[in-house]
C-alpha cells in the first residue's frame, strides 16, 4: 500500500511539473571569454582599493608607510570551469601585485636592511589580505549580482503584453555546460495572473559546439499570440479612404445588388472592411520551417454618417503565414510572410463560390496593408534572458519537430565594469573605502 502511495505521488508530481518554453545552454567554449572579462573587472576593482597607512614603533625602530597604491595586478594562472552541484568555480593561483608607497624609517643602529625588508613585506601582506578579501567577496556577491539583476525575469514587451522568464527549476551543471530552463511564457499585462498550459514538445539542447544555445518550443510563440488575442489586439478596421481604391470599387460592384435591396439611399456611404481574429493563432515548427495558422472573420459594411451600419456580408478567412526567426544582439525577431489564403462563407456553398473573385484582391490588400504592420511589430522582437552588455553573434537557427534552436557565440558589447557601475547598488558599503587600522596593526 505504501509503495502504491509513493508511486501515485511520484506520478502526480510529474504531471504537475511545468515544462520549459525556453532553454539556454552555456558551454565551456564561452568560459574563456567570460573568464577574461571577469578577471579584467577584478583587476580593475583591486587596483582601486585604498590601503590605510601603517605606522608605529618597535623598540628603537619607528616606521611610517603611507600613500600605498596598487600599480599593477597580474592574475596569470586562473581557471574557470563548470562543476556539478556548484555551477561555476573560479580558481586563481600565483597572483602578483606591484605597489607604490612612501616610507619614513628611523632606527638607531646600522646593518638592519634585511630586517626592515622582512618587516615591511610582512606588514604590507597583512594590509593587503585585510583589503583584498573583502573586495573579492564584494565583487562576487554584490557587484556581479547587480549584473545578474539586469537579466529580464518578468518584464513588459510593449503596452499590451509581458514576458515571464522565471526559472522552472535550478540550473544544472555538467563538466562541459550549464543548462537553464525558463518558463518562456507571454502574458497580457492587464491580466497579470493569466497563464496558458504548456502542452508543447519540450525543447532539447543536444549540441555543445558553440558558446551558447537557446531553444524555443511552440508554446513560447503560442503564448505570445494567445496573449495578444486576449488583449484584443488581433483586429483591424479599415473605413473610407483607408480601404484600397481598387478593392473598394470591386466590393461595391460585388455587393451592388445587396446594397440596392437593403438600403439604396446609402449607396455612396463610406465602405468598412473589418478583420477580426476569431481564435488564438497557432504555431507549428517542423524541420522544413515554421508556420502560423490564423482564422479570422471578414465583415463588409457601409457606414452612413449618423446612421447604423449596413452590413453587406460576413465571411471566414483562413491564412497560413511562414515565420523566419533571427537573433540579433539579444533580441529574438520574427519576419512573417503570407503564404496561403482563402475565404469562404459559413452560410452556403453558393455564396462561397461568389466570393472567389474577391480572394486575389483581398490577399493583395493583406500583403500590402496588413503584413507590413504585423512585421513592424514582430521585428521589434523580444529580449532573451541575458545580462546587459552581452550579445549574441554569428547565430545559426535550426528547426526541429516542435521546437527550434539557435546556436551562437557571445560578445561583450560593454565591459563588465561599465555595466556594473551603471547598476551598482547605492545602499551597499564599499569595501574600497578607507578605514582606520585595527589596534593590532601597530604590533606587526
Amino acid at each position: 500500500m505504501a509503495l502504491f502511495g509513493a508511486l501515485f505521488l511520484a506520478l502526480l508530481a510529474g504531471a504537475q511539473a511545468e515544462l520549459p518554453g525556453c532553454k539556454i545552454r552555456i558551454t565551456s567554449k564561452a568560459l574563456e571569454l567570460v573568464k577574461q572579462e571577469g578577471l579584467r573587472f577584478l583587476e580593475q576593482e583591486l587596483e582601486t582599493i585604498t590601503i590605510p597607512d601603517l605606522r608605529g614603533r618597535e623598540g628603537h625602530f619607528y616606521y611610517n608607510i603611507s600613500e600605498v597604491k596598487v600599480m599593477e595586478l597580474q592574475l596569470t594562472s586562473s581557471e574557470l570551469h563548470f562543476q556539478p552541484e556548484q555551477e561555476l568555480m573560479l580558481q586563481i593561483n600565483n597572483g602578483s601585485l606591484g605597489l607604490r608607497f612612501r616610507r619614513q624609517l628611523l632606527y638607531w643602529f646600522l646593518k638592519v636592511y634585511e630586517f626592515l625588508s622582512m618587516f615591511i613585506t610582512s606588514g604590507m601582506r597583512f594590509l593587503l589580505n585585510q583589503q583584498i578579501c573583502p573586495v573579492l567577496y564584494h565583487a562576487g556577491t554584490v557587484l556581479l549580482n547587480s549584473l545578474l539583476d539586469t537579466v529580464p525575469v518578468r518584464s513588459a514587451v510593449d503596452e499590451l503584453v509581458g514576458i515571464d522568464y522565471s526559472l522552472v527549476k535550478d540550473p544544472v551543471a555538467s563538466a562541459s555546460s550549464l543548462d537553464m530552463e525558463f518558463r518562456g511564457a507571454f502574458f497580457p499585462l492587464a491580466e497579470g495572473n493569466w497563464s496558458l498550459r504548456n502542452r508543447a514538445v519540450e525543447p532539447q539542447l543536444p549540441e555543445e559546439e558553440r558558446m551558447v544555445y537557446v531553444a524555443f518550443s511552440e508554446f513560447f510563440f503560442d503564448s505570445a499570440m494567445e496573449s495578444y488575442f486576449q488583449a484584443g489586439a488581433l483586429k483591424l478596421s479599415l473605413v473610407g479612404a483607408k480601404v484600397p481604391h481598387d478593392l473598394d470599387m470591386l466590393l461595391r460592384a460585388t455587393y451592388f445588388g445587396n446594397i440596392v435591396l437593403l438600403s439604396p439611399a446609402v449607396i455612396d456611404s463610406p465602405l468598412k472592411l473589418e478583420l477580426r481574429v476569431t481564435a488564438p493563432p497557432r504555431c507549428t515548427i517542423k524541420p522544413s520551417g515554421t508556420t502560423i495558422s490564423v482564422t479570422a472573420s471578414v465583415t463588409i459594411a457601409l457606414v452612413p454618417p449618423d446612421q447604423p451600419e449596413v452590413k453587406l456580408s460576413s465571411m471566414t478567412m483562413d491564412a497560413r503565414l511562414s515565420a523566419k526567426m533571427a537573433l540579433q544582439g539579444k533580441v529574438l525577431r520574427t519576419q512573417l510572410d503570407l503564404r496561403r489564403f482563402r475565404i469562404y462563407s459559413n452560410q452556403s456553398a453558393l455564396e462561397s463560390l461568389a466570393l472567389i473573385p474577391l480572394q486575389a484582391p483581398l490577399k493583395t490588400m493583406l500583403q500590402i496593408g496588413v503584413m507590413p504592420m504585423l512585421n513592424e511589430r514582430t521585428w521589434r522582437g523580444v529580449q532573451i534572458p541575458l545580462p546587459e552588455g552581452i550579445d549574441f553573434v554569428r547565430e545559426v537557427v535550426t528547426n526541429h519537430a516542435g521546437f527550434l534552436t539557435i546556436g551562437a557565440d557571445l560578445h561583450f558589447a560593454k565591459g563588465l565594469r561599465e555595466v556594473i557601475e551603471k547598476n551598482r547598488p547605492a545602499n551597499t558599503g564599499d569595501p574600497r573605502a578607507p578605514s582606520a587600522p585595527p589596534p593590532s596593526m601597530t604590533a606587526v
